[in-house]
């Protein structure tokens, strides 16, 4: 159900609740120059009061025509007023014949389109007031109704478009519980089967050499690629602002050296970048082997965050990575260079005989 549906329920309520005092005034004022007249617009507002309510509860049927038709019947059930009462208008703090009623298309306009669509239709309703006072030269010019008009409109839209995100951003969150659910699911069962799989033929690959073993080094490197693609990571996670330190100091072992700055390091999506880092970690173990130092150093300056990842290994051939973006095996052109790229940073890739050196830059935010 929408969160909207107990804002309309309430609009019905002190529609009826104003409809009855608007007639409890009625019957008390007997000075009334045309009474049944009167009676008559108590009968209108009556028919009216029901039908809105009825259109109202039907969503469908909630759009601007049916809020213009609100409005002008209120409006045309308040010019009504000075041929209802006559001399009596003239009167300090006599209310016109609707009353408080005049308010429901100020409350209706504001839950549909929010503060503004509220205040516009106080406005109309409120300048329509006004001119029936200022056109009987002898009645006081009053500005409560108005301003409490404008009060209800502004504050009730503002009040209705809250509850409206709040409910949006509770269906975003939802959907992605559920989607995460799901992720979760995928991923228990691709690690039972292919990721054992992918293991066991790089294994094997390795101990039988030749070409088993470029087998079982492409294996290895879509294992890699599998495994940071189920990352059983938030995925609200590229949005969501963190210190990258800690991120990256859980990637520090006997082999690998992490050295951060002593101050936080806040970055937009840090959780993808320490992916990003980890991808480039695996590709040192994979193919430098398990042994194989690393060091991983991260620097804050000028507005720009740093990381740079380097190792010991034989280096890149010339042209590997581009062969191997064309054969399709994308671990170093998605894990790492398209990742960082969707998040507006940019890696540079320098490899020589003695090591390779990936650099991650990123505008810190």
């Amino acid at each position: 159900m929408s969160i909207e549906g107990p804002f309309w329920r309430a609009i019905a309520v002190f529609r009826v609740a104003s409809l009855v005092y608007a007639g409890v005034l009625m019957a008390q004022h007997s000075g009334y120059a045309q009474p049944y007249t009167g009676w008559l617009v108590i009968g209108v507002m009556a028919l009216w009061t029901a039908a809105a309510t009825f259109a109202y509860s039907i969503q469908a049927l909630r759009r601007w025509p049916l809020l213009a038709l609100d409005l002008a019947v209120t409006l045309g059930c308040l010019l009504a007023s000075p041929y209802v009462q006559g001399s009596l208008g003239k009167e300090v703090g006599t209310m016109p014949v609707p009353a408080i009623w005049v308010a429901g298309p100020v409350l209706a306009w504001a839950v549909y389109g929010g503060r503004r669509a509220g205040a516009v239709c106080a406005g109309a309703v409120a300048a329509a007031d006004l001119w029936l006072r200022v056109r009987s030269h002898d009645a006081p010019v009053l500005l409560n109704a108005a301003v409490l008009l404008f009060m209800a409109g502004v504050v009730v839209g503002h009040v209705a478009r809250l509850a409206k995100r709040a409910e949006e951003r509770m269906q975003q969150a939802t959907e992605l519980e559920a989607a995460q659910r799901e992720r979760e699911r995928l991923a228990r069962g691709i690690h039972d089967s292919v990721l054992q799989v992918l293991a066991l033929v790089q294994r094997r690959g390795q101990e039988i050499g030749g070409e088993a073993a470029e087998l079982g080094r492409l294996a290895g490197e879509q294992e890699v690629a599998l495994r940071e693609l189920i990352a059983l990571r938030p995925l609200a996670s590229s949005t969501t602002s963190g210190d990258l330190r800690p991120l990256l100091m859980r990637y520090g072992t006997a082999t690998v050296t992490v050295s951060t700055p002593a101050t936080p390091m806040v970055l937009a999506a840090a959780t993808d970048v320490a992916a990003a880092v980890g991808a480039a970690l695996d590709n040192v173990r994979l193919h430098c082997g398990p042994a194989a130092r690393a060091w991983v150093f991260a620097e804050s300056a000028d507005g720009t965050i740093t990381v740079t990842v380097r190792d010991e290994g034989p280096g890149i051939p010339d042209g590997r990575l581009d062969q191997a973006r064309t054969e399709g095996r994308l671990g170093i052109a998605q894990s790492i260079v398209g990742r960082v790229e969707s998040l507006g940073g940019h890696v540079s890739i320098t490899s020589s005989p003695d090591g390779t050196e990936v650099e991650i830059t990123l505008p810190a935010t």
